[in-house]
This record gives C-alpha cells, structure tokens and sequence, in this order.
C-alpha cells in the first residue's frame, strides 16, 4: 500500500555499543527513506565509536572493534546524515525509548543540533505493543507471515520494521481500539500525524524523561528531591540544582533542555 505522505518519512536502526544513551555510542546505522512519492533509499553505515564495544554486547549484533576499527567516526559523517535526514519525519521500532535519544545525543556530541520541531515520531513496536504485545522478530512472523532473517544486522531490522508497519496500516484499517481512559477510536489510519499521536507515551519534554509536562502543560522535573515541581521554581531556589545537573552524567538533550528553559526564563525577567 501507499504511506499518505506530506514529507518523507525516515525509518531508521541503530546497533551500539550498549544501551544508554548519554554514556553509548553508534556503531552501526541503517535509514530507509520514503519519500513523498513512496520511493525509498537506504543508507546504511558503520561508525568508529572511538570507544571499546563490550564483549557481550558484539555477540549480540555480530560487530566487533575490528569490524570498525577503520570507518569514520559519527562527528566525520554527521553532516551527511543530517542532509539525508533533512525534513524527515523518523519511524522506528522502539525508536523514541533508544534510538532517537542516542542519534540526537550523537549529533549534539559532534556539535550539531538535530532539530526535531516539526518532525512527528512513528514508533511501530508502539502500535505492536499496544494492538499486539510481541517482538520484532514475533511481529515480522505475525504481520508478515515470515521468518526474520539476520535478526540485530541494522539493514535486516529496519527493512523488516518498514514491512511490519505497512502490515499494521492494513490490519488495523477500521479497528477500533478503547484506551486505558476509556476513549473508543480508529487510531491505526494512513496519516503520520495521528500516527505521530498515538505513539506517544508520555508528557516527556526530554527523551530520558527527567522533564515532562504535568496536566497543567508546565515544565516540571520528573526525578530526585525536585520532583513534580516547575523547573522554573526550582530555578528560582535552587540554581545549585541546576548546576549539579548540568555537571553530572545526564543526557546532553537533557542538559540542552533544561538550559533552553533557564534561557527563555532568564530572557522574560
């Protein structure tokens, strides 16, 4: 089928050295593009993460220091993939928990800003998990009716997750879904900016989710001795808060984050 498409929709996998974001690095990148026109292009790359991959995390996607030890580092192909990215939105299978967080951390590492106002998120694991709480490789067999092959090879996952979604938009053409709210609807339909909607799973501000909006929209902290109270109060009592975060092991995102808020307070006064 047709995607309905008002700009191109980038899906994208990422293979890493492990699994937190502010601390992990890429090592592997697969992007399959459609484009308005639901022609595609894929651009696949490794990357020299400039730091040891762990043992234990190779044997899972099968890429080894060896195997990277002479490819280009993010920062020396960051303005390529930010040009294939270009207008994009991004899809992905649990993207919005791990990869978008890592990419962007990776771009503000190589001091380039990955701006995503305007970009909606389509996380297909999100639709899975809430239509049919399985795996990748269980959806591919469910939705698709085959086997993956080359389960963890970037290329491989994200074809499959691109074929999983236009699987989805089928089945689910008509169904409807009651949410935990009580809130009947049809979700599952042909546009990226209801889809955007509905993979949505929280008020997160910042990916890690340590600032969310509270049910007033205001800008709160969502950890430590701060809790639920507005950034901007904490702001005003505690700038040492502010400066222990900003001089911790937190996400750059989320430093990027508070920081904007600091700013755009600062320039109210």
């Amino acid at each position: 089928m047709k995607l309905h498409l008002t700009k191109p929709l980038a899906f994208f996998d990422i293979e890493s050295t492990g699994v937190e974001p502010a601390r992990d690095r890429i090592v592997e990148i697969s992007i399959l593009r459609v484009n308005v026109d639901n022609t595609t292009d894929i651009h696949t790359v490794r990357v020299n993460p400039t730091v040891a991959i762990p043992y234990e995390t190779s044997l899972i996607h099968g890429i080894f220091d060896k195997d990277v030890a002479s490819e280009l580092t993010f920062k020396e192909q960051a303005n390529t993939l930010l040009q294939f990215l270009t207008n994009c939105d991004l899809g992905g299978y649990n993207c919005i928990k791990f990869d978008v967080p890592l990419l962007i951390e990776e771009f503000l590492r190589a001091e380039l800003e990955f701006d995503m106002t305007d970009r909606r998120i389509i996380d297909v694991q999100n639709i899975f998990h809430i239509m049919e709480p399985r795996t990748l490789k269980a959806a591919y067999k469910f939705y698709c009716g085959q086997e993956l092959i080359n389960a963890h090879s970037a290329e491989a996952d994200i074809t499959a997750t691109y074929e999983v979604f236009l699987a989805q938009l089928q089945r689910y053409d008509g169904v409807e879904h009651t949410s935990k709210a009580g809130v009947t609807s049809i979700p599952i339909v042909n546009d990226m900016q209801a889809l955007g909607e509905f993979c949505k799973m929280n008020n997160n501000i910042d990916f890690a989710g340590r600032v969310i909006r509270n049910n007033s929209g205001e800008e709160v902290f969502n950890f430590g001795k701060h809790k639920g109270r507005k950034v901007t109060e904490v702001f005003l009592n505690d700038l040492g808060y502010y400066s222990w975060i900003m001089n911790s092991d937190f996400s750059l995102n989320t430093k990027k984050v508070l920081q904007d808020i600091r700013v755009r307070n600062a320039l109210k006064k």
